[in-house]
C-alpha cells in the first residue's frame, strides 16, 4: 500500500510543478507584498484540490465520462472565470489586491478556490491517477487517505510558493518590473483560459 501512496504523491507533485493558474495566482499575490493573501489563496487552492480529488474518489470522473456535456459546461464556465482572472491580472498594475490588505482573507481564499475549481479536468486527472494507482476495491479509509495526501501536498506546495515569493529579494526584483510581470501573468492565464475554451468547443462539435 505504501507504493500506492508514493505513486500518487509523485504524480501529483509532477502535476503541480507544471506552472498553471494556481501557481501564478499565489506567486503573484506573494510577490506583490501580500503574503497573508497569498497564504489564504493557497488554502483556497488546497480546498479545491480536496473537492476535485474527493469527487474523483466518489466517481464523478466516471460521471463526466458518461455525460460529457456536463464536463463541457463546467469547462466553459471555468474558462470564463479564468479569463476574468487574466483581465484582473492585466489591469492590476502588479497587485491582484490593490492597496495592501484590501483583499480580505475570505476573498483571497475564494479566489484560490475558484481558480482551482475553474478546470474540471482536475477531476479526470485524479480519476485516472486513482484508477491507475489504487487497488481494484479500495476501502473507504484508503480513499480518505489519498484525498488527504492530495490536500496536504497542495497546501504545502502553495504555502511554500507564498513564502518564497514573499522574500524581500524576490519582491525587490518583482517591484522593478511589476507592470510587465503582471501583464505577463495575465497573458499566461488568459492563454490557459482560451486553450481550455477552444478545447471545449472542439469537443462540443464532435
Amino acid at each position: 500500500m505504501l507504493s500506492t501512496f508514493v505513486t500518487i504523491w509523485l504524480l501529483h507533485v509532477a502535476a503541480m510543478l507544471t506552472p498553471g493558474a494556481n501557481v501564478l495566482l499565489v506567486s503573484q499575490l506573494a510577490a506583490g507584498d501580500h503574503r497573508r493573501n497569498a497564504s489564504y489563496a493557497a488554502l483556497g487552492v488546497a480546498l479545491g484540490a480536496a473537492i476535485w480529488s474527493a469527487s474523483a474518489a466518489l466517481g464523478v470522473s466516471a460521471l463526466f465520462a458518461a455525460f460529457p456535456a456536463i464536463r463541457l459546461l463546467l469547462q466553459v464556465a471555468g474558462a470564463t472565470y479564468l479569463l476574468y482572472v487574466a483581465v484582473r491580472l492585466w489591469k492590476s498594475r502588479g497587485s491582484m489586491a490593490g492597496d495592501r490588505g484590501s483583499l480580505s482573507a475570505v476573498r483571497a481564499l475564494r479566489l484560490g478556490l475558484l481558480t482551482n475549481l475553474s478546470n474540471p479536468k482536475s477531476a479526470l486527472f485524479f480519476g485516472s491517477v486513482f484508477a491507475a494507482a489504487l487497488p481494484v476495491h479500495p476501502s473507504g479509509a484508503v480513499l480518505a487517505s489519498v484525498v488527504a495526501l492530495v490536500v496536504v501536498n497542495s497546501l504545502c506546495w502553495h504555502l511554500l510558493l507564498a513564502f518564497l515569493f514573499s522574500r524581500k529579494v524576490v519582491q525587490a526584483g518583482y517591484g522593478a518590473h511589476r507592470d510587465l510581470l503582471a501583464r505577463a501573468a495575465g497573458a499566461v492565464v488568459g492563454a490557459l483560459a482560451l486553450s481550455l475554451l477552444v478545447g471545449s468547443l472542439r469537443e462540443a462539435r464532435r
